[in-house]
């Protein structure tokens, strides 16, 4: 599951539906904050709790998304990166 952070939204995507989300067993918990320009990414223990995922060379590897490895700079290029760049760093090109 994947938040992206408002104002508005902030202690709910933090608070509510972080713990919905763990107590319905979602793999993966991505909180994105724009305004601050921090991104959290939370995965599943083997007892059903979240634990925060820290990042390998700037890149979030997800466990659901095998072979998925998010440069997170990516999430605040101005321009943001060209398709063709995504599909080749995924090596999907």
């Amino acid at each position: 599951m994947i938040e992206i952070i408002s104002p508005e939204s902030f202690n709910r995507d933090r608070g509510k539906k972080f713990l919905a989300y763990e107590t319905a067993g979602v793999p993966e918990y991505w909180l994105i904050d724009p305004w601050r320009k921090q991104a959290e990414f939370y995965q599943l223990d083997e007892n059903g709790y979240y634990q925060l995922q820290l990042l390998e060379n700037g890149r979030y590897h997800s466990r659901t998304l095998a072979g998925l490895a998010l440069p997170v700079q990516w999430l605040w290029q101005n321009p943001l990166p060209k398709i063709k760049d995504v599909l080749q760093e995924w090596q999907l090109l």
